[in-house]
């Protein structure tokens, strides 16, 4: 068992990892890097992460682990669905914003399949979350329950990762969030219970 990292020293190196990761090239970039930004020496990150990969993932799961609680916390108190699915939305572009080099690695610099193999590629907390919320949805009659939630919830995801990317390929004009009303009403549109008025 190895001593946990000093905090001043883990704020260093988490602050290398998303410098380096959210404008480089995955494959190119390595844990010599990370440590001569960080300050810190190659066999300390060695030691307590063992690869690249375990390094990026690690940091990945706790910033992801961030915005989880922050939607957790948000949902608190909204009964109404679509409100609900309004602000998940609104909360996850004003957290790519507030943080566009994390969202950068997630969409734009990490390769998908490497992370696909990892287990915080899953983020059971966020997407049970997520999927609770779907599901009750379509127990309810408002989302359309002839799709799967994770299908709906794919759908959601998807026009958020979009959004981000050409957002960025177009300068970051305007605020991500500027978009929030608009994707939402769109996304609502597409997986909502075709059936109920009430849509």
């Amino acid at each position: 068992m190895f001593t946990p990292l000093k905090p001043e020293v883990y704020q260093r190196l988490e602050q290398a990892v998303l410098d380096i990761f959210s404008h480089s090239d995955f494959h190119k970039a390595n844990i010599r890097d990370v440590a001569n930004r960080a300050g810190v020496s190659f066999s300390t990150i060695y030691k307590h992460y063992g690869s690249k990969e375990r390094l990026v993932f690690a940091f990945v799961d706790v910033w992801l682990g961030k915005l989880t609680e922050r939607i957790y916390d948000h949902l608190q108190g909204i009964e109404d669905l679509k409100e609900k699915m309004r602000k998940v939305l609104w909360l996850q572009l004003d957290y790519y914003e507030r943080n566009p080099g994390l969202a950068r690695i997630i969409f734009m610099t990490l390769p998908m399949e490497t992370w696909m193999a990892d287990e915080t590629f899953k983020q059971k907390k966020m997407i049970n979350l997520y999927l609770e919320v779907m599901r009750n949805g379509q127990k309810e009659g408002q989302l359309n329950p002839h799709v799967r939630a994770g299908v709906l919830l794919d759908f959601m995801l998807g026009t958020v990762q979009r959004a981000f990317t050409m957002w960025i390929s177009r300068g970051q004009q305007g605020r991500l969030t500027d978009q929030a009303s608009m994707l939402f009403e769109m996304v609502w549109r597409a997986i909502s219970n075709p059936g109920n008025d009430r849509n």
